[in-house]
């Protein structure tokens, strides 16, 4: 993978101003090829100064070294070598340092100003060479060819390293701007796994809790409802043998209903869990053919055209978002669907209470319609998670069931007197874990409905919903 821009501000390894070695290398290399250029240079300096040698060849070499400072300081390197145009030395710093210049991160005007000035001055001290060589005679051409070669001249050595420069800067503020928008999509792509796997996480625990009261709905009311009947049939199995075989028929029913339930959810169950990993492998296998890990990565063609690729994987063994609950989802769902519970069936949800010893009176109020199989389902547990908490709390408390049609919902109350005995609710030895209330209080909200309970002033206990019929 292509180091980014934070990884490549970072990494310095070089001496002094350099980032690396290499860089130190090739500038030192170029400032002793241009302090040799401008030491040879200096003898015929000295020559028409009228100055020593030594003196032309120590000058020529300090001002060509000048060159090392290029990466530093571009402006003084290039203000160097125009200064010794006129000696006629300092080709070579010339040309680097006007490269160096254009590719720097300097305003356009200190750019266009220094590169014309060296223009100029190449151009006045090309003329007035080219003009003394003819008046010495050592160049026989006509008057054109001083103006043409001062302009070739200094167009020669001024503008191939001014536009060479201009393209690299171009290219290298390019691939910087493109390694930062790497590092950004990067790190939005790190938050975004984050997030979803925060999201898989919340659904995994609403997942959780679903199936959880689900489970608590069809097993503790039939569970219950045993308890009692064979509590019963314990106290009356030597004085009426007939209703203690009544009893345990009716226990022995009831435990199959409970377990054909816990069969159908199981069954639901493992269906869903088979097409969560169906779903789980093929987005796996459309992730690993179409992606690669949470990367950014920068590439430079031949011609100098950059370009920035993103690619973005699901890490190995991570479940898709997708594929978090599915199978609790199709548990709730299907079994709503395909095996009720329906309000038509509270008759027999009442009955099963009443063969318990209970006292229950029903009332329906408005017009009898049906239902979406969720507002159905929510409805029935309701009535049938409030009819276990009497048999738990409040044994042989005479109960009222009252029902409501109404235009845009339906309302259900399941109210108790007071238990005839005070220890009446512990003689069955039923535990409670306290999730009833809240598992009726969530399905009610999740369909945005209402839902209020408590106790009465008369001693008993009233549970009430109501849900929105759409």
């Amino acid at each position: 993978m292509t180091t980014t821009g934070a990884d490549h501000a970072t990494a310095v390894t070089g001496p002094w101003w350099w980032s690396r070695w290499r860089s130190a290398v090739l500038d030192g290399a170029l400032a002793l090829v241009s302090a040799l250029e401008c030491g040879a240079e200096g003898i015929p300096f000295a020559r028409d100064a009228g100055i020593p040698l030594s003196a032309g060849i120590v000058f020529g070499l300090l001002a060509g070294s000048v060159l090392l400072l290029r990466r530093k300081w571009p402006i003084a390197v290039v203000l160097v070598a125009i200064a010794v145009t006129p000696a006629q030395m300092g080709f070579l710093m010339g040309i680097v340092g006007l490269y160096t210049l254009a590719a720097a991160e300097l305003p356009r005007r200190i750019i266009v100003a220094l590169a014309g000035m060296s223009l100029v001055g190449t151009m006045i001290v090309t003329f007035v060479r080219v003009r003394q060589d003819m008046a010495r005679g050592d160049l026989t051409l006509g008057d054109w060819f001083v103006p043409f070669a001062a302009v070739t001249t200094s167009l020669g050595l001024t503008a191939p390293p001014l536009l060479l420069g201009l393209y690299v800067g171009a290219r290298r503020r390019l691939m910087e701007s493109l390694r930062e928008r790497a590092d950004s999509l990067e790190r939005e792509l790190q938050l975004l796994a984050e997030r979803a796997e925060e999201r898989a996480e919340w659904a995994r625990g609403e997942e959780r809790t679903r199936i959880a009261r689900e489970m608590h709905d069809v097993v503790a009311h039939r569970v219950s409802l045993m308890v009692v009947h064979a509590a019963a049939m314990q106290a009356v199995a030597r004085k009426d043998p007939e209703k203690a075989v009544r009893n345990a028929a009716l226990v022995g029913d009831m435990g199959r209903q409970a377990l054909t339930e816990l069969r159908e959810m199981l069954g639901v169950l493992r269906s869903g869990e088979g097409a969560q990993r169906r779903t789980a492998s093929a987005s796996a296998s459309a992730s690993a053919s179409g992606s690669a890990s949470a990367s950014a990565s920068v590439s430079v063609s031949g011609s100098g055209s950059a370009a920035v690729s993103v690619a973005v994987s699901t890490a190995p063994g991570a479940v898709p978002l997708a594929a978090v609950g599915v199978a609790a989802a199709a548990a709730a769902s299907r079994v709503a669907e395909e095996e009720g519970p329906w309000l038509s069936e509270l008759d027999v949800l009442i009955g099963q209470s009443a063969a318990a010893g209970m006292v229950v009176d029903l009332s329906v109020e408005g017009d009898v319609r049906s239902y979406a199989a969720e507002i159905e389902q929510t409805a029935f547990r309701v009535v049938q998670e409030a009819l276990t908490n009497v048999h738990k709390h409040a044994a042989g408390a005479k109960t009222h069931v009252r029902l409501a049609h109404r235009v845009a919902e339906i309302a259900m109350q399941v109210e108790n007197e007071p238990p005839p005995e005070p220890a009446s609710a512990a003689s069955a030895g039923l535990p409670s874990g306290g999730n009833g209330l809240v598992g009726m209080r969530e399905r009610v909200l999740g369909l945005g409905g209402v839902f209020v309970s408590g106790p009465t002033d008369a001693g008993g206990f009233r549970v009430s919903a109501v849900i929105p019929a759409a």
